[in-house]
């Protein structure tokens, strides 16, 4: 990228015509939204063996753990 370039710059032209666009085509309220959680390597490597070791998916004993420290939280409250 020249240094006149900026990191904006693309093809895009500089009006776009949305006269037959739809207004919410594409949504829906009853949509569930799954974040992405991103851990430390060290962490899901422990996780990782400690599912495979009680024969569950990494997803299914991280929401385990999740729910049980949730628990604890609201019991100190």
């Amino acid at each position: 990228m020249s240094p006149a370039q900026s990191a904006f710059d693309d093809d895009m032209p500089d009006e776009i015509d949305f006269t037959k666009g739809v207004r919410g085509k594409f949504y829906r309220p009853d949509a569930c939204l799954h974040l992405p959680v991103y851990l430390d390597d060290q962490v899901q490597s422990r996780l990782m063996a400690l599912a495979d070791a009680k024969g569950v998916e990494l997803s299914v004993l991280v929401n385990d753990l999740l729910r049980k420290d949730i628990e604890l939280i609201e019991m100190t409250r």
